[in-house]
């Protein structure tokens, strides 16, 4: 690796309970994994709010790994089936955006799987430096498609919020 590599900024938004610990297990057994992820604790998976992961990805990261106790085993009932759902419409809103796949990832990952989670560190430390700086707002243009992508985007959402309402 020369020194003029691209090196990926990552910010990881990890579960307190699971990955957070995951994490700290990779760290105490010594698992070698990239060091690109600056890690935010969150309480839970489930409070990482979508616009976290758009501000992360304005303020210049160019990806997000957020991650979570496996489904059915969440500390807080069911918040990261909320997580699930909510991932799913950011990545609607991202590809509508011209934000490449990859770029936000979701991991499940329990407090004895640190050696799960510096796999998925390190597949996405690849992926992303495959698929080079975000550059995003930077590269911003108002253009018409855009634009009118974005209105696509809400009533789509507001379509499928009033689906998974009734």
């Amino acid at each position: 690796m020369t020194d003029l590599e691209f090196q990926p900024k990552i910010i990881g938004f990890l579960c307190n309970w699971c990955s957070y610990r995951a994490a700290d297990l990779a760290g105490s057994t010594r698992t070698r994994y990239a060091p690109n992820v600056r890690y935010v604790r969150v309480m839970c998976s489930g409070r990482v709010d979508p616009a976290f992961v758009m501000k992360a990805l304005s303020l210049g990261a160019d990806g997000v790994l957020v991650a979570g106790c496996h489904p059915g085993e969440c500390h807080y009932l069911e918040q990261n089936y909320k997580t699930m759902r909510r991932m799913t419409m950011l990545q609607h809103t991202l590809r509508q955006l011209g934000v490449e796949e990859g770029r936000v990832r979701l991991v499940w990952a329990s407090a004895a799987e640190g050696h799960r989670l510096a796999k998925a560190i390190d597949e996405m430390v690849d992926r992303i430096r495959s698929l080079g700086p975000l550059r995003w707002p930077a590269g911003w243009q108002e253009r018409p498609e855009v634009l009118a992508a974005i209105e696509r985007v809400a009533s789509e959402h507001a379509s499928a919020a009033q689906e998974v309402a009734t």
